[in-house]
């Protein structure tokens, strides 16, 4: 922290020079004249996009050392930046082609040089535009897959695995994932925000008690089950999409947890536009179009992680006791009943908590917004209150049709 300091856009420009001075990197030709500025709208960080005269670029990401969307305020540990640029690495080793690419991290300053994806579409914004990527579901599943395999007990020794929970410990930012899915929105907390005219839905999820239960939980797994080397953070503004490309960014909340989270994310944030849609597109068969073609994603994305889940299983454990005949299928039970429930909290939390989707904050009239988010809410408190029914895949997504029909 000593040596730290906010960059602008100057100050990236000059450090990224001095890395080409230093001959050890070649972002851009010695010489090349370089501009930046800075863009996003991320809660935590500071993001800038470098670029030379031949319109070839790098981002250069900055941690702040409190939570941008708060202030000051809300004080956070530096060290997120380390977390991100290690997992980013981790992933990247293992499935190379979903994971944006590390260019140059430094720890003093706790920024992180990647690859630019401005080429490709941020995922939510596109969801938004009603638009389709056909290989977006084998693309999220063979990366949650792969990563979470290759990071789990089925494949490493014992002692490997317990080095890397060490090494991305990160209390901070999973505190923050605690109280903003399992805890703020059941409480009368300061940072929920939700339209008044919710008061009555939010007090009838914060006063049942079986929800809460389960929620609890959820919420003990979290904190308690060191599965595998998790994203943390998968929704869909975390994600670079065109027709043939899939690339995951900005996994600053990585660190050892349940399977079933970063999918579970995933499926919720698709939910969550399903839901939007009705205030994005107005013409009844193109809204109806649409999103049974986020239900078909939903579904091919979780039948594929499932299936290479156990064809990895199967192929490549290095532990014969949880390669035992019955035991992967019970494993991916646990794994689809939490990433269902998991799935729920990222309904609630998105709708009533701090961190809201702009599928739903964006929708203008007034009526159809509530309407959307009664129906997030509704939603996500019956997947909560059922997951544990669900004994596979199938009964998951009759439970969704249920529920959304």
């Amino acid at each position: 922290m000593a040596n730290y300091v906010a960059f602008n856009a100057q100050r990236a420009i000059e450090y990224v020079n001095s890395l080409i001075d230093s001959k050890q990197y070649d972002f851009f030709n010695a010489g090349a004249h370089l501009t930046a500025y800075e863009f996003g709208d991320g809660n935590l960080n500071l993001v800038f996009r470098i670029s030379d005269e031949h319109h070839n670029s790098i981002i250069l990401k900055q941690a702040l050392p409190y939570a941008r969307c708060v202030g000051e305020s809300w004080p956070l540990t530096l060290d997120r930046a380390r977390i991100e640029a290690q997992v980013l690495l981790n992933h990247g080793a293992i499935c190379p082609q979903n994971t944006a690419k590390v260019l140059h991290y430094n720890q003093a300053y706790a920024l992180t040089i990647l690859e630019d994806l401005g080429h490709l579409k941020i995922l939510r914004t596109a969801q938004n535009n009603a638009e389709q990527f056909p290989k977006l579901a084998e693309h999220v599943a063979t990366y949650l897959s792969h990563t979470g395999f290759y990071n789990s007990d089925f494949y490493l020794t014992a002692q490997h695995k317990k080095a890397l929970v060490q090494q991305f410990t990160n209390p901070e930012l999973c505190q923050i994932t605690e109280d903003l899915f399992f805890s703020d929105p059941y409480t009368d907390h300061e940072r929920n925000h939700f339209d008044e005219q919710l008061t009555t839905h939010v007090h009838a999820l914060r006063d049942n008690t079986v929800l809460k239960l389960e929620v609890a939980k959820l919420k003990a797994n979290f904190l308690s089950n060191p599965q595998t080397l998790l994203h943390g953070d998968m929704h869909s503004g975390s994600i670079f999409v065109d027709t043939n490309t899939t690339k995951v960014i900005d996994p600053e909340f990585g660190f050892f947890g349940p399977v079933g989270f970063d999918i579970g994310s995933f499926i919720g944030n698709l939910l969550l536009n399903y839901c939007a849609q009705a205030g994005h597109i107005e013409e009844f068969v193109a809204r109806r179009n649409y999103q049974t073609h986020l239900l078909s994603c939903i579904v091919e994305s979780y039948n594929l992680f499932e299936q290479q889940w156990l064809t990895l299983i199967a192929n490549h454990s290095t532990d014969n006791t949880l390669n035992t005949e019955g035991y992967p299928q019970y494993f991916m039970k646990t794994v689809l009943q939490d990433a269902i429930g998991y799935c729920g909290t990222e309904l609630i939390r998105r709708t009533i908590g701090l961190a809201h989707v702009v599928d739903i904050d964006s929708i203008e009239d007034e009526n159809t917004r509530l309407a959307v988010q009664k129906q997030a809410l509704s939603l996500g408190e019956q997947l909560i209150l059922n997951a544990k029914s669900c004994d596979n895949k199938d009964a998951f997504f009759s439970l969704l049709i249920s529920q959304l029909n």
